[in-house]
């Protein structure tokens, strides 16, 4: 007998694919619309996050038209010139070469808040760990994206941007905090590893280091070297 509450192996695989296989997208864009009702699987997706307290701060704002992605990417040159002046000689003239956002190339780009007040003065599991809203709201987000992968669409945060000026241009409250600036569209393609790996800004590190049993420092035993 069938047990629909386990996946089949076809489908586990599925997961670990969108997993393995999703990429920060800067480039390759394709001008297709992203259809409305595809759209609203991948933000039902990213609704249904855990959150802390089922709090739900999370909100999304989609921008298509022109005139708004130019106002967010004269804000991105802004920061960029800023953060490409922290480096030096080679590392300066690599970051530069950096692509680092799609936001004209993108037909869709999205705003993703947090409503901080959602829920009241008293949001349950919240009292110790206050950032806990802003934790479910980057859940929300992991969801948009993985669900993204499944539908073949490319998603790219932009991170070099000055919130405060990007909450004007969306026109968010004042009390609501822009947690992420994303790019969405359909891709060429999708990359084999992540676009810093290749460029050789970053190398992934390996998991095994990164994992301690029963106390921090302690990655050389794993249950199975236990006796």
């Amino acid at each position: 007998m069938s047990d629909d509450r386990q996946f089949s192996d076809v489908e586990r695989e599925v997961v670990y694919r969108a997993i393995f296989e999703r990429r920060d997208v800067r480039r390759n864009f394709l001008p297709a619309p992203i259809p409305d009702q595809v759209l609203t699987r991948v933000l039902t997706a990213a609704h249904h996050a855990g959150s802390v307290g089922f709090m739900q701060p999370w909100d999304f704002v989609v921008a298509r038209d022109r005139t708004t992605k130019g106002a967010v990417k004269a804000l991105f040159r802004q920061a960029n010139e800023k953060a490409a002046a922290c480096y030096e000689g080679e590392r300066a003239a690599l970051y530069r070469s950096l692509k680092l956002e799609g936001i004209e190339e993108a037909p869709i780009n999205i705003g993703v808040t947090c409503s901080r007040q959602r829920g009241g003065p008293h949001v349950l599991g919240r009292s110790t760990v206050r950032d806990t809203d802003l934790y479910s709201t980057c859940c929300a987000i992991q969801n948009l994206w993985l669900a993204a992968r499944a539908e073949g669409i490319g998603v790219g945060w932009v991170s070099i941007l000055d919130h405060g000026a990007l909450k004007r241009v969306l026109g968010v409250p004042k009390p609501v905090k822009v947690l992420a600036y994303l790019c969405l569209g359909y891709v060429s393609d999708f990359a084999a590893k992540p676009d810093l790996e290749t460029a050789g800004w970053r190398e992934r590190l390996p998991v095994e280091s990164l994992i301690h049993y029963e106390s921090w420092g302690n990655v050389a035993v794993g249950h199975e070297g236990r006796r």
